[in-house]
């Protein structure tokens, strides 16, 4: 019984403790990146992509 008790009793003051642990902190929202530039005709053309 002894030796039940002494596995059982840390067992539950770690998970008391670990219950009792502060939740992590929230992921910081960060702003969209901002939008292309327009790229001009010439460029367009030359690269053969249409962005």
């Amino acid at each position: 019984m002894k030796k039940l008790a002494r596995l059982l009793v840390p067992m539950a003051v770690a998970a008391l403790v670990a219950g009792c642990a502060s939740p992590p902190p929230p992921q910081p929202d960060y702003p969209p990146p901002p939008p292309r530039k327009q790229t001009d005709a010439k460029t367009q053309l030359e690269s053969g992509r249409r962005y």
